[in-house]
């Protein structure tokens, strides 16, 4: 049985406390950490481009590309680590991804502010899979409407499933912390059109 839905309206938000044991996020965070294809992330901001101390890699099946923040991302090949936890999300969210958009980030000042999954590449109301590995860090969903603000804390192993209406109706951050002094690899799995489509 799935845990409830996070989200009291427009959306769908499902927190699976724990799917990754302690032991195996640890040999996960340095494989993920040494074989990863990581790099800065430079995003435009206010018309200057930018460098992020975040890291980023987006891997995913052939002939699929990723436009946000006025920047392109073509797909890596799978590596054999992603392909096994791509196994284990589809299996517990009952859905099927064909991307992963990795995010690497240091301690709790490096973070991410309020926006939505809603680039014209996603599947619209599709599923997205958040996995994260290492440190315990805050999640906040604001409804655009209302403003009424939702957070969890999304711990080591723990899965975030965001599906439905949730892009349209919601954004969310993952806001800084300067009690965390860990880092925490998060990887996203995601629905994507492909060029064929």
């Amino acid at each position: 049985m799935n845990p409830p839905n996070i989200l009291n309206q427009d959306g769908i938000a499902i927190y699976h406390e724990q799917v990754i044991s302690d032991e195996q996020t640890k040999q996960l965070y340095d494989d993920l950490l040494n074989n990863i294809n990581w790099e800065n992330e430079r995003i435009i901001m206010f018309g200057k481009e930018i460098i992020t101390k975040r890291k980023v890699a987006f891997y995913s099946d052939s002939s699929i590309a990723y436009r946000y923040s006025s920047k392109t991302k073509i797909g890596l090949p799978w590596k054999d680590t992603l392909i096994k936890l791509k196994n284990l999300v589809e299996s517990i969210t009952k859905e099927s991804y064909n991307a992963c958009l990795l995010n690497l980030y240091h301690n709790g000042e490096e973070s991410m502010g309020w926006h939505s999954d809603n680039e014209k590449e996603i599947v619209t109301n599709s599923s997205i899979a958040s996995l994260s590995i290492g440190a315990s860090r805050k999640f906040s969903f604001k409804h655009k409407a209302t403003k009424e603000t939702i957070s969890i804390q999304l711990g080591n192993g723990s899965l975030l499933e965001m599906k439905g209406t949730i892009q349209s109706h919601w954004w969310h951050a993952l806001t800084k912390s300067k009690k965390v002094t860990e880092p925490r690899i998060n990887l996203t799995f995601r629905q994507m059109h492909t060029k064929k489509d």
